[in-house]
């Protein structure tokens, strides 16, 4: 193993970029759909031992900038390989656009990786402070790519233990970005398996915390084999309508017929929940159909949907808005909810008048962008408690998918049929079990092609339905557990977490430390 480190760390150039490339490949099977989860932390080990190399090199920024964007590159162009789905909704408008898509979204994803490497090589030396350099930089690289312009946190490395609900509950103390910090951390530190004199301490100590976390996760899933429920019997519709059919004007009836009938289906549900954008046409607008839902809540205590809202308050323009509306009882709306984080390029476009001058244009087909929301809201559903809807990749936000009000659950309603018929619903699911994770909140997942789901607090899916399957899923709704540590703290844990390694790595840089038997 210390040869190959060795011939790893020795490689240049294109040698070096190339191996990089792979090993960030091979790094995104440790997340959803695949969840091998060594991948994801020998991937690290390999980036720290290349930038080892490239570290030794007479620019050192410039080569670890170009080894860290490299490994960025192949990690997220096979981790969201799925992106390119999207433009083939509608190939004749966008197909076009996929080379560049395939070139420019890993790309710019792979900015914040090249800019970590850069980061920690800054202060790079040898020992086990560059493996706490390392998973500061990388970190923070990652929390940022969550935040910044509207954020991307998809596949962050805490994920990458999706293959293990046991050690998901640690997100209930630490959150997906903590778990996310120890995850490089572990990773990194197995860079010493390839060194001349190898130690095994950290190694040792990383190993035994996650142990314990997954000892621990298990224990507490042991101890609530079955969740508390409520008396709210819910139906989930998968209506399974095909993205490229759902506004064809000779299949609306077809459509809307078919989430009516999907909805009065044997059984005797009090809450109907349907997915993002379900009803093909402004719901708003139509009275034929308002009655229908009217006639279908009669008895209940009522619907949850998505719908494309038309906004005429505007003196000067016509705006839209992805809607989720709450029906009571015979059809009374109770509540209307925008969605607030809206997608680049799907519901709106940056810097549009000069895209569109590109011939560049969103894949969603309305003038203009969507108009954001205020941000999540807790609605009252009377007989159900209080919910708070997140609207498709909403769920996506650790720290911004409760208000000022805990609800008592959460509804994520999406139309993941834009994500293709593979990995993306299965990386979307896995995120929001681990939303009722950290928050201990139950979630309902409704999803036009699946996974339609309910979770419980503790990420178990209690009921659902496959991908590409038409169909409902009828369960109860579980309760919610009282608030978790992750929920009463939130990003603190994090920014603890990072200080506490930032600490680390300045103190094993230090020539006394540097004598220890923590340095190999």
């Amino acid at each position: 193993s210390w040869a190959a480190g060795e011939g790893l760390a020795a490689l240049t150039g294109w040698r070096r970029l190339g191996s990089a490339l792979l090993a960030g490949a091979i790094s995104a099977l440790g997340f959803a759909p695949f969840g091998i989860f060594p991948c994801l932390l020998l991937g690290f080990a390999a980036l720290v031992v290349l930038l080892d190399g490239a570290t030794a090199e007479r620019r050192p920024m410039r080569a670890a900038a170009f080894t860290g964007f490299a490994f960025g590159f192949g990690q997220f162009a096979v981790g969201l390989h799925w992106i390119g789905f999207a433009f083939l909704v509608d190939p004749d408008s966008h197909a076009w656009q996929i080379p560049f898509v395939a070139l420019l979204f890993p790309g710019g994803l792979a900015l914040f990786t090249a800019a970590a490497a850069v980061a920690a090589a800054t202060y790079w030396k040898p020992g086990a402070s560059r493996i706490f350099a390392l998973t500061a930089a990388y970190g923070l690289s990652e929390w940022l790519r969550g935040h910044i312009l509207t954020g991307f946190p998809w596949n962050i490395a805490g994920y990458g233990w999706g293959a293990s609900l046991a050690v998901l509950q640690t997100t209930a103390v630490v959150g997906v970005y903590g778990l996310s910090l120890l995850t490089v951390l572990f990773g990194a530190s197995l860079a010493e398996l390839f060194a001349k004199k190898t130690r095994w301490l950290l190694r040792a100590l990383l190993g035994a915390l996650f142990v314990l976390g997954f000892a621990g996760g298990a224990l507490r899933l042991a101890a609530t084999p079955q969740a508390t429920v409520t008396k709210t019997q819910l139906r989930l519709v998968q209506p399974n309508i095909p993205q490229a059919d759902k506004y064809n004007r000779r299949l609306l009836r077809r459509n809307w017929q078919r989430l009516l009938e999907l909805s009065s289906a044997p059984g005797n549900p009090s809450l109907i929940v349907w997915p993002e954008a379900a009803p093909p046409f402004l719901l708003a607008e139509q009275p034929l159909a308002l009655e229908e839902i009217a006639s279908l809540t009669k008895g209940r205590l009522g619907l949850m949907t998505g719908a494309v809202r038309r906004d005429f308050s505007s003196l000067n323009q016509i705006s839209y808005a992805n809607s989720f509306f709450l029906f009571g009882p015979s059809g009374t709306i109770l509540d209307i909810y925008d969605k607030t984080h809206l997608v680049p390029f799907g519901e709106y476009l940056p810097l549009e008048k000069t895209l569109t001058a590109l011939g560049l244009s969103k894949l969603t087909g309305i003038d203009g962008s969507f108009t954001p929301g205020a941000g999540p809201q807790a609605y009252v559903v009377p007989g159900a408690g209080s919910v708070t809807p997140l609207i498709c990749y909403e769920i996506l936000f650790p720290d911004a998918v409760v208000g000022a009000k805990r609800p008592d659950w959460l509804v994520n309603i999406t139309d993941d049929s834009w994500f293709g018929p593979w990995a993306g619903p299965r990386q979307h699911l896995l995120v929001a079990r681990v939303r009722a994770i950290e928050e201990g909140l139950p979630v309902v997942r409704d999803a036009n092609t699946g996974i339609s789901a309910i979770i419980d607090p503790f990420g178990r899916i209690t009921q659902h339905l496959g991908l590409g399957k038409t169909g409902i899923v009828d369960g109860v709704l579980p309760a919610a557990i009282a608030p978790t540590f992750y929920s009463r703290i939130r990003g603190l844990i994090f920014w603890l977490l990072f200080c506490g390694i930032i600490t680390f790595a300045w103190a094993l840089s230090q020539e006394k430390m540097l004598s220890t038997r923590w340095a190999p």
